[in-house]
């Protein structure tokens, strides 16, 4: 009388695979779905669930889900808010849901979720979500086109308690006197605290998001054991391994992995003094 389906990876099966499936469950009561679907042409709203679901299981009682939908987009597409997307959950009777949409050049990425969020895993999440407490997500994925401010990074200490593993993609380059904007802006803001984070996946170009993490007046990462970057931006902001203001969150790294060709990985010894993995396109070894 319970199912549940959990797809992290994208899929293209949706139509042609998970709603055959779902129709032969005619006396199912709980079900609970988490898929991230793309290949289509509109999002998955509550007036498509309703008629290609929710209609066919007449003995369900309990629905919880997270839904993400990735559709191509060009300049004649009529963009729905969130709020467009909770009113046909509302029609239905689905009060307790959230949502956000976020649009992207030729993309649109829609998210929309049962209350209170039960799954432990969001994918490409920007600056714009929901400001409730996600208490279970322990693997977190944040990518956007603009940039990431210290604020960003605040909330999602805050809204994601639990997070374990983080990854940040930004390929946007930010042009900037870094010892300035460090002097007149962050010398007031508030340290961020990651107290559960042991990995940290950033996938990014601009060393300010390095020192986001990695600064002592920046951030507290006390369990961070595994960090992915590029070697490059990790030399810049460590200032060649001396610099003292972020050693303190080095100290505990034992794998750091890297996304470009890293030099003499033996002199990482005395700033990383738990390191026992380094790993690059051209080398790994055991330290």
């Amino acid at each position: 009388k319970c199912f549940s389906l959990t797809c992290y990876n994208l899929t293209n099966a949706y139509n042609n695979r998970v709603i055959p499936l779902l129709h032969r469950m005619i006396n199912l009561e709980k079900l609970t779905l988490y898929i991230r679907i793309t290949d289509r042409s509109t999002f998955v709203d509550g007036t498509h669930l309703h008629k290609e679901i929710l209609m066919h299981m007449s003995q369900l009682h309990i629905f919880i889900f997270y839904i993400s939908t990735i559709i191509q987009i060009d300049d004649s597409f009529h963009r729905l808010s969130d709020n467009n997307i909770k009113k046909t959950f509302k029609n239905i009777g689905y009060y307790q849901i959230s949502c956000t949409v976020n649009y992207r050049r030729s993309k649109a990425i829609c998210h929309v979720f049962s209350l209170p969020f039960a799954f432990d895993r969001l994918d490409m999440i920007t600056n714009r979500f929901p400001t409730i407490i996600f208490h279970h997500v322990t693997y977190l994925m944040v990518f956007d086109d603009d940039e990431f401010k210290h604020d960003f990074f605040i909330q999602i200490a805050k809204a994601f308690p639990l997070l374990k593993h983080l990854t940040i993609i930004n390929k946007i380059l930010l042009f900037m006197d870094f010892d300035k904007y460090e002097a007149d802006y962050f010398q007031s803001r508030p340290i961020t605290q990651f107290s559960h984070l042991i990995s940290l996946d950033m996938m990014v170009l601009n060393r300010y998001y390095i020192e986001q993490f990695l600064l002592d007046t920046k951030a507290h990462v006390p369990r961070l054991i595994e960090l992915k970057l590029f070697y490059s931006n990790l030399k810049n902001v460590t200032k060649n391994f001396t610099r003292d203001a972020t050693r303190y969150n080095c100290a505990n790294i034992k794998r750091l992995i890297f996304y470009d060709t890293c030099h003499h990985p033996t002199k990482f010894d005395h700033y990383f003094p738990s390191l026992n993995i380094v790993s690059c396109p051209s080398i790994t070894s055991c330290i």
